[in-house]
């Protein structure tokens, strides 16, 4: 049971009447809000932004389908091809939620020194 009307549980960062995603923008350098609407790709961009931040089963606001799944790897000796293997599959699962993003491509994960570095694109119903 919800408090929502059932018309009003769609998805609440995407616009009903165009589904095109909105958000609010961020300062991917600082983090801090823009005080301004982005809309479409931007939009999809700062929801991965905030899904990345999000440790997945942390926040009881959240879902339990929302946020990521990668302090797990937190001080563990890990291989590149497990990373690029399990981390592929954690990231793909916590981002193609969103109903705009399709999967990811070209995914590359590594590590510097103590540092895990990912980079990948993420494939949406509005382009990459």
């Amino acid at each position: 049971m919800s408090i929502l009307p059932s018309f009003a549980q769609k998805s609440p960062n995407v616009s009903n009447a165009l589904d095109i995603p909105v958000e609010y923008g961020i300062d991917f350098e600082t983090g801090q809000l823009t005080g301004r609407k982005v809309t479409g790709l931007e939009a999809i961009k700062v929801w991965i932004w905030l899904c990345l931040k999000s440790e997945r089963f942390r926040y009881q606001i959240y879902s339990r389908d929302y946020g990521v799944e990668l302090e797990q790897y937190i001080g563990q000796t890990l291989t590149e091809d497990f990373l690029n293997m399990d981390c592929r599959d954690s990231l793909e699962e916590a981002l193609t939620i969103h109903p705009c993003i399709m999967g990811i491509d070209d995914f590359e994960a590594y590590t510097e020194k103590d540092t895990v570095h990912m980079k990948f694109t993420a494939v949406t119903t509005l382009g990459e």
